[in-house]
């Protein structure tokens, strides 16, 4: 693998910008294609980032997946397109034999994030969820703190992510066919950390606001992982939260500022109540953190990346599919049955 990583993107829409404009301010990273269902999308896309990129000669614009994927110029592919079909376009690049760093959710269900997650691991193909927060220098920071044991024994993470979106009901997120609703949007930040931070969870429960056009507005969750620590967690798509997130042990607590999944600094307070505040890189946009560590799995010639693994995509998918099954929250993927657990309920 040469040096410089080179990237195709598939879809132009806002976080297909937002990961391009990351790829300008990441070292040895280049954007050479970008992949639109109509040739018009990808080429306004080209145009727009074109000549951002050390050594640029021009970004391809595709006019249909296939022929991004195809591309022998592309070294590995970020799925950006709608919710609805991350699982069937990441399977499209890993049968072209594209490593795929696909965003979040990384699918519908648990079933369909199995099937991709096969495919990779059969083709000796890199890939991995784009949950950016893993790879925030915050976390680690957070990691750091707790591990040189400054907190005591961790027992509690609580975190919150919530915004006032559009009520719409032709909008995205208020679509139930498109995949939308609060958890698969927001929820599944607090999810993942709180699963990074606490490990595997034991056993889930939850309720949810729903909405008129089938999708949550909001949903609550507490979480019990495995060895006793807890996580409380909720999401809005009609509240406006703090969206920050704090883990507290025996000798005091850590807090990632708002907005916790892009946080700049974090606060630790002790038992006394005294307080510091600890700065913390961030580059970019915050999404430069995942593609230099996808681009540096890839050099390595690694399959997956230590800080998002399959086994963590697949357990963060099992227990999403829980609570969507405790609220009744079904999409067409999951056929007439709807999600299907794996997660033990108590």
């Amino acid at each position: 693998m040469a040096r410089t990583i080179r990237w195709g993107i598939l879809g132009t829409g806002g976080i297909a910008r937002a990961f391009a404009q990351a790829l300008r301010d990441t070292p040895d990273a280049r954007l050479v294609a970008v992949g639109s269902r109509t040739f018009a999308s990808a080429h306004a896309f080209a145009d727009e980032f074109a000549g951002g990129f050390a050594g640029d000669s021009g970004i391809a614009a595709c006019q249909s997946y296939e022929a991004l994927v195809t591309m022998p110029e592309v070294d590995i592919v970020y799925v950006a397109t709608p919710h609805t079909v991350h699982a069937q376009n990441a399977l499209l690049a890993l049968e072209a034999g594209k490593p795929v760093l696909c965003e979040k959710p990384f699918a519908m269900n648990l079933r369909e994030a199995e099937a991709v997650v096969a495919l990779a691991r059969s083709r000796g193909l890199f890939l991995m969820e784009a949950m950016w927060t893993r790879f925030m220098p915050a976390l680690a920071e957070v990691r750091r703190i707790v591990d040189a044991g400054e907190i005591g024994e961790v027992a509690l993470v609580q975190a919150d992510f919530g915004f006032a979106a559009t009520r719409d009901p032709a909008h995205r997120v208020n679509r139930r066919e498109l995949g939308g609703g609060a958890l698969l949007d927001l929820g599944i930040y607090p999810l993942s950390i709180a699963m990074a931070l606490l490990g595997p969870v034991e056993s889930v429960r939850a309720q949810a606001s729903m909405g008129p056009t089938g999708v949550d507005l909001g949903t609550g969750f507490t979480m019990l992982h495995r060895g006793g620590t807890m996580s409380v967690s909720n999401c809005s798509l009609r509240a406006r939260t703090p969206c920050e997130l704090s883990i507290s042990g025996e000798l005091g607590s850590i807090r990632m500022e708002s907005m916790f999944h892009m946080a700049r600094a974090i606060s630790v307070t002790a038992a006394d109540g005294s307080t510091r505040r600890v700065a913390t890189p961030f580059l970019g946009n915050g999404y430069v953190h995942e593609a230099m560590a996808a681009g540096d799995a890839l050099r390595a010639g690694l399959p997956e990346h230590s800080l998002m693994t399959h086994a963590e995509t697949l357990a963060g998918m099992g227990v999403l599919d829980e609570i969507r099954a405790q609220i009744g929250l079904r999409y067409d993927a999951d056929g007439a049955a709807g999600p299907v657990s794996r997660v033990r309920c108590r």
